[in-house]
């Protein structure tokens, strides 16, 4: 690992919609430079890296690895290969930016965080709306006091689902619209609040408009109650049409707040075809939606990678860690539980070592089989 850096060379792990979003942040950052691009195959790597000037590119992420001037690797692929890349980024003496969720499972969470701590590096999780301008400000003026104590948080995150087939096959996501954006609600508002304990959860989960894809959970209502006398609450669905949906709400004992992400920084528009990556998908961006201008940079991800840079530069710790990630995956699994149970589960969690080795989507299903049997 080199020390004193003055830039941090960084590799990006992926080759799909996520690492493109990682390179356009990272060319936005003074604090560091991609060196190169590794992908699922040599040639997904290549075309990825070429559309950005990025010089090398690798079909296979360990040879990335091997190389002596990457001081960090951005993880950007399917959730079912984040155990083993950050496994072995931790075992070449990278430190590590993943995405979310962290992994399927707590058990592979819980090796990652053992693996990344006995090899001295930064695991740091990639939880882009916690750097959000809109976000950010809106908790400056939680701290600031400005609505009082503030006793509830909502945060809504929908659409009518995901763009990569990967994400409807449980075996590789672990499971559906909760581990998808789910995970964005939790981690918004544990960071709103300053992540306090959690206490409890209740949760709905259900397959309400893709039965026919999928049988994972599509839409998903969570309450969670936080020390403190504070609750969240997480709305996420891939069974709303219309576009995109990001919005945040704040209720204190001195006043509110409503904060819309990608309304007020884009266009209303209208498409028959659809445009942008989502042409070459399910064009989700056909009919009325907001086209988002500065999308990067009002959704946080400059500043995320910025952020990340830094803390490799300066040997801090990150506003988002590897134990972020774990915690909010906890609190994922006990809505799955939730909602299989149909009861409040309370935290922390305590799973056997078989469930902590399962996808949180599976106990969902046992439970709601269990529930079925003994009526």
């Amino acid at each position: 690992m080199t020390t004193a850096l003055s830039k941090v060379g960084v590799g990006v792990i992926g080759s799909g919609f996520v690492a493109d979003l990682h390179l356009s942040s990272f060319a936005r950052n003074s604090n560091a430079t991609v060196l190169a691009v590794a992908g699922r195959t040599a040639e997904s790597a290549a075309r990825l890296a070429a559309e950005h000037g990025i010089a090398d590119s690798y079909g296979d992420y360990r040879r990335l690895l091997d190389r002596d001037d990457i001081d960090m690797v951005c993880v950007g692929t399917p959730n079912d290969t984040h155990r083993d890349i950050v496994l072995a980024a931790a075992q070449a003496g990278k430190h590590i930016v993943c995405e979310k969720p962290l992994a399927r499972t707590l058990a592979e969470a819980d090796e990652m965080i053992a693996a990344t701590d006995n090899a001295d590096v930064k695991l740091m999780y990639a939880e882009l709306i916690c750097f959000a301008p809109k976000y950010v400000r809106a908790k400056e003026l939680i701290d600031e006091g400005a609505f009082g104590r503030v006793f509830q948080i909502k945060h809504g995150e929908q659409h009518s689902g995901p763009h990569s087939d990967w994400f409807w096959q449980g075996e590789r996501s672990g499971g559906g619209v909760m581990m998808d954006m789910g995970c964005h609600g939790v981690e918004v508002i544990r960071w709103m609040y300053d992540k306090p304990a959690v206490e409890s959860v209740t949760a709905e989960l259900g397959t309400f408009m893709h039965a026919n894809r999928t049988d994972l959970d599509d839409h998903a209502l969570v309450t969670i109650r936080f020390a403190g006398n504070r609750l969240g609450v997480i709305e996420t669905s891939w069974a709303k049409p219309g576009g995109m949906e990001d919005r945040i709400e704040i209720i204190g004992d001195g006043g509110v707040a409503y904060v819309d992400l990608l309304r007020g920084s884009s266009i209303s528009a209208y498409s028959e075809a659809g445009y942008g990556y989502a042409v070459e998908k399910a064009s989700q961006t056909s009919g009325w939606t907001f086209a988002m201008f500065e999308e990067y940079w009002n959704y946080g991800i400059p500043q995320e990678m910025q952020h990340f840079a830094d803390c490799v530069l300066n040997d801090s710790e990150a506003i988002e860690t590897g134990a972020d990630g774990r915690a909010d995956l906890e609190i994922i699994y006990a809505a799955y539980l939730s909602a299989g149970r149909g009861e409040r589960v309370h935290l922390p969690l305590e799973l056997s070592a078989e469930d902590a080795a399962k996808s949180p989507y599976l106990l969902w299903q046992e439970g709601i089989s269990q529930v079925q049997s003994t009526a």
